[in-house]
């Protein structure tokens, strides 16, 4: 199922176009990272998802709901964590948390258990009773995810989830994040400019370059992609490399194309051939020096992007 789906989404200020003619439909369960620079118009698609902004033209459907004629039923069913958390500094961790369970018709009683259910999740129990404004950058990052716990949302979106925390702090909370994803199967969508917190949890990504998406589908679909179709790039570095090498690896049934590299050989394939690649080179006389899989990580596959766009 698609719980987000947009058609030709457009989003303009005056002269600028911050959202081009979106199309983008995320699964029910994903774990979506939304790539792409500063001004790329990430946020900008966000506050329409969430019904906050109203688009130009075009639609965005949140778990079937328009987010322009039906705001509130898409809000009843989202929860969101923006760049700059805000809560009451002057209440407790469980004063906001149960306050944010009130306004979505809990009862105290199930207000109170969420709250400190949540917080537990998020490893705050022992500063429940804290006043926010002791809390640091990432603790307040941390309680913002337990306030979406509270909810219980279909679906979580994320706006630079890990802005102003430091390294271990940024762990922390992708982990979090990952691990409420699988035991509870909410959809998030996450939206960030740093390339390896994006490969760290996410299953889809969608790559936006000046309000236009360039790119969408699994990690490994546009690694295949970038790589000209190949799954698999298979360096291999020989003491010489023979006319009978080469033409004797082109023979193995999956490989797409061989080039000569400075050190030795680079073999596109289809799959992991490298039981048949070495076995080709023995036969065939060489002397094999080492060999390994060149992956394409998400920084090859933005900048490829990136240039293009």
């Amino acid at each position: 199922m698609h719980i987000v789906e947009t058609k030709e989404l457009t989003k303009s200020y005056g002269r600028i176009t911050a959202v081009n003619g979106l199309n983008l439909c995320i699964e029910e369960g994903d774990i979506f990272g939304f790539l792409g620079p500063n001004g790329a118009g990430k946020t900008t698609t966000i506050l329409m998802l969430l019904g906050l902004t109203e688009p130009t033209s075009g639609t965005a459907l949140v778990a079937g709901y328009n987010t322009t004629r039906e705001p509130l039923k898409v809000k009843r069913i989202t929860g969101y964590v923006p760049e700059n958390v805000g809560f009451y500094e002057d209440l407790t961790a469980a004063q906001n948390l149960v306050y944010t369970g009130r306004l979505n018709g809990l009862s105290d009683r199930l207000a109170n258990e969420r709250a400190f259910e949540a917080l537990n999740v998020v490893g705050l129990p022992r500063d429940a009773e804290r006043n926010v404004s002791e809390f640091s950058r990432g603790m307040k990052q941390r309680l913002a995810i337990a306030d979406i716990l509270v909810k219980q949302p279909k679906i979580a979106i994320m706006d630079e989830p890990t802005s102003g925390i430091d390294p271990e702090g940024i762990v922390q909370v992708l982990d979090l994040i990952a691990r409420i994803a699988k035991e509870t199967n909410m959809t998030i969508v996450m939206s960030s400019h740093q390339l390896y917190q994006v490969q760290r949890i996410c299953n889809r990504v969608g790559i936006l370059m000046n309000g236009h998406l360039v790119a969408e589908g699994l990690l490994e679909e546009l690694s295949r992609e970038a790589m000209g179709g190949s799954q698999f790039r298979i360096e291999v570095k020989l003491t010489e490399v023979t006319e009978a090498i080469v033409t004797a690896i082109k023979q193995i049934n999956g490989v797409l194309s061989v080039e000569q590299s400075p050190s030795g050989l680079i073999i596109n394939c289809s799959e992991d051939l490298r039981p048949q690649i070495a076995k080709k080179i023995v036969d065939t006389g060489g002397l094999m020096v080492e060999m390994k899989i060149q992956s394409y990580a998400l920084e090859d596959i933005y900048l490829k992007y990136f240039r293009e766009g």
